[in-house]
């Protein structure tokens, strides 16, 4: 075992000369190893060893029988420890995933990189979870050797070997009674399904574990295409490898602050890509809306269109809601106006006429291939009697009369 730990450390460069390591020690047999195979090799890596341990008190008595266990292990052998403590309830993915959650969170205060104990017994069970729950390549590849401020030695390491690791060095460990219940799937794929599989590969936990490494490779090398290629543009992702747009999708959505994308995130960003509708939308968990943008796929602006503005017939209007300014002067022929004069959105039934006949806004923005989330933001200069002008179109022809006095209207951006 000794052997095995520090050549999968020196593979993955796990450690540098003078690297402080902090291994987590439960007190079981895994953990008690890997604290033990650390501290024999510590001179040979040249690290400086620490411990810690977490309670989640999940075990009354028993939780603080472990604590005691782990702190009289390491003043055995004079190895620092870090001692943590909290009470872990259960949570939306459950009491496991909870104490996961509170245990990772006081590694992450340590002044140091921390060492896991995980086997390749449970890289294999890991596997198989995914497997049973669903998952693509990232799932397959189990767990991640070298990770955020961690690090995994004994990922090709079987319990076998842990056990006669044990032996050999004389050394105790503890049980944890909640490893014998089938409560947990991850404890009946233990119990059940891993003896059935060994039965029929004695290396069954070694040959997943190393099938896991390659094909987190193998993952690893597409999600660098994929941020080496990222893009929201359609026609590129159209014609890109299934593998590699579902990657991109992923992460962009992951950019635009979709947490953690499932496989129907993933599903629906991709009809968004191959919609006929230019203008099609989506809604994901958040209340994010993604949204076709004509040749890109965009985040839906949250931002409320401006509200209508009174304009001045004589003088200067500034419209800063809209960043423009806008100009009015009476003129011997111009816009002929009705009523109250403003500047607004597009309004269902807006028409206006310019040199190519009349049509109407919605029909105008769509042959500009103006997205429809930023029309609503098109200023339209109307009265009561319809649409003036509009902001980058121009003015509708019906309202003007060459032979009466009328408006001119001059737009400046501000």
């Amino acid at each position: 075992m000794y052997n095995k730990l520090v050549a999968f450390v020196r593979q993955y460069d796990m450690v540098q000369p003078g690297d402080h390591i902090i291994c987590a020690v439960s007190g079981g047999a895994d953990s008690v190893a890997l604290l033990f195979g650390l501290y024999l090799a510590r001179e040979k890596l040249g690290i400086r060893l620490s411990a810690a341990h977490y309670n989640h008190h999940l075990r009354g008595e028993e939780s603080d029988s472990d604590a005691r266990f782990v702190r009289e292990l390491c003043d055995r052998f004079d190895i620092p420890l870090y001692e943590g403590q909290g009470q872990v309830v259960a949570g939306e993915k459950g009491l496991e995933a909870a104490a996961r959650e509170a245990r990772y969170a006081f590694f992450r205060t340590l002044p140091g990189k921390i060492a896991t104990a995980h086997t390749a017994d449970d890289n294999a069970e890991t596997v198989l979870l995914h497997l049973v729950r669903g998952t693509g390549l990232k799932g397959l590849g189990g767990i991640t050797p070298v990770g955020e401020n961690l690090i995994r030695p004994m990922l090709l390491v079987t319990r076998q070997e842990v056990e006669a690791f044990l032996e050999e060095y004389c050394l105790k460990h503890i049980q944890d009674s909640s490893n014998a219940s089938d409560a947990f799937l991850r404890n009946r794929l233990r119990h059940h399904v891993m003896p059935l599989l060994k039965a029929e590969n004695p290396r069954l936990a070694v040959a997943l574990s190393e099938s896991a490494l390659r094909l987190r490779q193998d993952d690893a090398f597409l999600e660098a295409e994929a941020q080496r290629q990222e893009t929201a543009d359609v026609e590129t992702l159209r014609q890109m490898p299934e593998a590699l747009r579902h990657r991109i999708l992923e992460n962009l959505m992951k950019n635009w602050g979709i947490r953690e994308p499932e496989s129907r995130h993933i599903a629906m960003a991709e009809s968004l890509v191959f919609s006929e509708n230019p203008s099609a939308k989506a809604d994901f968990p958040g209340g994010i809306t993604l949204q076709r943008c004509y040749g890109s796929v965009q985040k839906a602006s949250a931002a409320q269109a401006p509200m209508p503005a009174a304009v001045s017939l004589e003088g200067i209007t500034e419209l800063p809601q809209w960043g423009l300014r806008l100009t009015c002067a009476k003129a011997e022929s111009g816009l002929q106006t009705q009523g109250n004069v403003v500047v607004r959105s597009r309004r269902a039934g807006d028409e206006i006429r310019l040199s190519g006949g009349t049509k109407s806004l919605k029909k105008l923005f769509i042959d500009k291939k103006i997205p429809a989330s930023q029309r609503p933001f098109v200023p339209v200069l109307a009265d009561d009697g319809g649409v003036l002008a509009a902001y980058g179109l121009g003015v509708n022809q019906e309202r003007i009369s060459r032979d009466m006095p009328g408006v001119q209207i001059i737009w400046e951006e501000i």
